[in-house]
This record gives C-alpha cells, structure tokens and sequence, in this order.
C-alpha cells in the first residue's frame, strides 16, 4: 500500500515541540509534506533558529515517521521562522522587529554590556536577524566592545540614521555620537528623547531581535523604553553575592510592573578557574543563585565564569564570541542564549493564546474554556 500525505501527518502529530507542549501539526510547524513512492519529504518549522532542541525535535520525527509501514528514506528539513507575540496595528515604532528583549540589572558592575553583547553575536551566529541597542546613554560601551571606536552612523535617503554594522550586528549608541571623553549630562527628559530617537529614527529593518542594553537600576531609561515600545521579554545579569540579588528583585519588580515577560537571570562571574591547577573558585560563594531563583521562581537561564580573556578581548573590540569561539565561556554564551530564545518563543506563544481568547469571548461571551 502506497504510503499518503494523510499518514505523514497523522505519524508527526504525535510529536510534541518540548517547550510548547503541543503537537507540530496543529501548532503548523510541518510544511511542505511529500511523499515520493516510500520516500518522505518534509520541513519542520522551528519558533528560533536558536531553538536548544532542535536535534530532538528532528529525532523525534524520524522516530515517529519509522512507525509507518513500508516506510522508506526520509527527507527532514529543520527550518526555523522567529515568532513573535503580534504587534498592534497602532504601534509604529520599529514595525520590522518581532521581539525586543532587554537586558537590566539592579546595579552596576556586574558585566551587562557584556552579557548583553555576547547574547546579541550568539543569537546572530544561530541564524537570527538581530539588533544591539545601547540605552545606556550615560556610560556607553558598546562601541568599545563592538571595535567601532570613532565610528559615526551616516543617513540613508530617508533622513533615516543607519546603524552601524559589526560581526553581523546592527547597532546604535550613544558613543557614536559623542566624542569618547564626553559626559551625558542629562535630565530624564533628555534621556527619553535620545532613547525615541534611537528607536524611531533608526533604519532598523527586519530583525528577530532587538537586544537592548538597559543602564543599571530602575530609572528612567527603563520607564520610557517600555512606554515607548511593547517589550517582549526582560533578562536581568546579577553576580553571586547577596547584596547583588537585593538589586535583582528590585528590577525584576520593575519589569513585573511593568508587564514585562521575565525570562530569567544570568549569573556572571560565577566562580574562577584557574589555569594553573585546574581548579574552581567560587569567589562570591557558590549556588546562592540557584537557591535564589527557586524561592523566587525565576529562571537561572545560566551561569558564566570568570575568564581572564573576556576584558582584554572586550577592550581589542573582540568579544569572547569572536576572540576565542571554542572557548567554555563562548559555548557558555551559546547555550543561554538557546535558553531565552526558547523562552520568549514560550512566552510569544501564551501571550497569543491568551489574545485568541479574548477574541473568542468578545464574540461568543460566557463560551467555557
């Protein structure tokens, strides 16, 4: 009996996206289903390029598909096409940008731009379109990271200014704007028009993410950013200690006020490893983190080391991504940034069912669930 369209269906609607918790058929991951003879052909749509489960998901299918007898050669294509939570019809600002995600901390000192930096390349490097805002209009750094020092964005035909370009990044800041000794010496006000400034007047383009550098703290920057755009998802980076974490429910508050999606933390210097005798050091104290997150049911998306290399490289405008992309601390910087992704696909997907079922009552009040 000649294998049919229908089985292969059937076959993969037993396979469920781990994260999501629904089948790929009905949530139309599965596209373009053929069969050839006993030959089976088909892509699987992914949520991220960044997806962690990517392997599984295809084990999944091939397992599934083998189930079918006289089942011959298959063709599974991994595909991936970055969702986002929908965007109102209203909002104008950045229309091409399906996910903004900010990265904040309760206080300074405790590497942001860095992790905000390396997150940004290992989103680019998964295969996602993506953009580096620095909204840390007081102490800009990107530009040092970035190796775009004395670099000036110019503007296109439309009077629009085009981010500057670097390691497959876009990215705008403040630094490019101002001479490297310069002070920001601003009021709140000020602070909300540069930031609308960067957000409208940039030529953005077509991004999966938009990564934003937040300054340190719950102030302004943060205030206007989220009345300016919807946000989609927030990360906060901390270090171990206590008082750190102080900080920490201070601004996971903030973004919970202001209906922002939690993704979860980032621990940074985490511990050392010293070369010499192959040992780890937990300076700051170890797990307090972990223990932290699970009292307060946030999630530790991971923990980064001390790494001698990191500054030195940062300072030479090489990331840890680009200087040394082997290394435990750039695999490190992989992984959590699989983890966000698949967690703001989570949080895109709950935030449209919840939108179909307002719909749904509007049109039929008092339906059950």
């Amino acid at each position: 009996m000649a294998i049919t369209r229908q089985q292969v269906l059937e076959a993969l609607s037993s396979v469920q996206d781990p994260d999501l918790h629904r089948d790929l058929v009905s949530l139309d991951m599965v596209k373009d289903v053929r069969v050839e003879g006993s030959d089976v052909f088909a892509r699987v749509v992914l949520t991220t390029p960044a997806c962690p489960l990517k392997a599984k998901i295809q084990a999944d299918c091939e397992q599934a598909l083998r189930e079918i007898p006289g089942i011959g050669a298959l063709h599974i294509t991994m595909d991936a096409v970055t969702t986002g939570a929908g965007r109102d019809p209203n909002v104008v600002r950045l229309p091409g940008v399906k996910n903004v995600i900010a990265v904040g901390a309760g206080k300074g000192g405790v590497g942001k731009s860095t992790v905000a930096v390396n997150l940004a390349l290992a989103l680019c490097q998964s295969g996602a379109t993506v953009g580096l805002l620095d909204a840390d209009i007081y102490g800009p750094s990107v530009p040092i990271m970035l190796g775009l020092r004395g670099a000036q964005p110019t503007l296109n035909e439309s009077k629009q200014i085009e981010p500057l370009e670097r390691y497959g990044l876009k990215c705008i800041s403040m630094g490019f704007l101002l001479k490297e000794n310069d002070a920001v010496v601003w009021r709140g006000p000020m602070l909300g028009r540069a930031l609308q400034q960067f957000i409208e007047d940039v030529a953005w383009g077509d991004l999966d993410y938009l990564i934003v550098d937040l300054p340190p703290g719950t102030g302004d920057v943060s205030l206007s950013l989220t009345q300016l755009i919807p946000l989609s998802g927030a990360i906060v980076v901390t270090t171990p200690q206590d008082v750190a974490f102080a900080d920490v429910l201070r601004a996971v508050k903030m973004f919970g006020m202001l209906h922002v999606s939690m993704l979860g933390l980032v621990e940074n210097m985490a511990y050392f490893h010293c070369p010499d005798n192959e040992k780890d050091y937990y300076i700051f104290g170890r797990g307090k983190i972990a223990a932290h997150c699970e009292e307060q049911r946030l999630r530790l998306l991971g923990s980064l080391p001390l790494d001698m290399d990191v500054a030195p490289a940062a300072d030479r405008g090489e990331p840890v991504l680009i200087a040394n992309p082997e290394s435990d601390q750039a695999r490190r910087y992989l992984e959590i940034a699989q983890a966000i992704a698949a967690e703001q696909s989570k949080a895109n997907f709950e935030k449209t069912r919840k939108a179909a079922l307002k719909d749904f009552f509007k049109v039929v009040p008092g339906a059950p669930v």
